[in-house]
């Protein structure tokens, strides 16, 4: 989850930049969290707390009402009672890490992550796309090899990850879709060797950046389950309190273990 967040971070101030090469300084003096990490940790809450994902995913965002979000999301935040909006954006996908580390029972984690998704991203491909997310982080954790992440999420979802980030990188362009920015962010950890190197892979692709390399981070720190701890540091500044709050609590909870290196 911190390697999500993280992704979210360092990828702030080059959203819409499309930046196309993996050598640029990773935390910047405006670098900060969007929404992809104020709704991580709504989700993350919601598994601590036993609060639903829709109360718990508006709760938060009205907390910090500005920090990115989707026309139609912002609407949606700011009514009580609005219904799903059949959206099939990334933004099922970028919330979605905390759902891959909390259950032991695949299952449970595709149901979970198609529920998180759908109190707004009711749409099949928005629901595919959380899913197949929190598929590769469970799959990470458990111990299986990136052949097998690759073929499961192929099998199962039936994206493109025959690719690589070198030759996906000089025709990308932005796109907040699931079913175009997701299957890249999953090609962005294949590739790495590392955390770091999964989220400079993810934001060189010069597309969303913020949310593909949360999405890069959080199946890396499942597979690697070692972040630097320059980039652990960094984060904790730069979060809020309850924030943190939730983080630790998760990690403590669901023994969401790394190494800091």
């Amino acid at each position: 989850m911190i390697a999500a967040i993280a992704g979210d971070i360092i990828g702030s101030v080059h959203e819409r930049a499309s930046l196309k090469r993996t050598t640029f300084t990773l935390f910047k003096r405006n670098s900060s969290f969007t929404d992809d990490t104020v709704l991580t940790a709504a989700v993350a809450d919601s598994l601590l707390g036993g609060v639903g994902y829709e109360e718990s995913i508006r709760t938060w965002a009205r907390r910090y009402p500005r920090r990115g979000y989707g026309g139609m999301f912002r609407k949606w935040m700011k009514k009580d009672d609005a219904p799903p909006y059949n959206s099939f954006g990334n933004g099922s996908a970028m919330r979605v890490s905390p759902v891959g580390f909390a259950f032991h029972r695949r299952q449970q984690v595709l149901d979970a992550a198609a529920e998180s998704a759908a109190v707004t991203h009711n749409h099949p491909e928005g629901i595919k796309g959380a899913q197949a997310v929190a598929l590769a982080i469970f799959l990470a954790r458990k111990g299986s090899d990136k052949a097998t992440i690759r073929s499961e999420i192929q099998r199962c979802f039936r994206y493109d990850l025959k690719r690589s980030v070198d030759q996906i990188r000089p025709r990308y362009r932005f796109d907040v879709t699931c079913q175009g920015s997701v299957p890249e962010a999953i090609i962005a950890f294949l590739d790495s060797d590392d955390v770091e190197s999964a989220l400079r892979l993810a934001i060189s692709l010069g597309g969303d950046a913020d949310t593909q390399a949360c999405i890069a981070g959080g199946i890396a720190q499942a597979f690697y389950a070692a972040i630097p701890e320059a980039i652990i540091t960094e984060v904790e500044a730069r979060l809020t309190p309850d924030i943190l709050a939730v983080v630790r609590a998760f990690e403590t909870r669901y023994d969401v273990t790394y190494e800091r290196i």
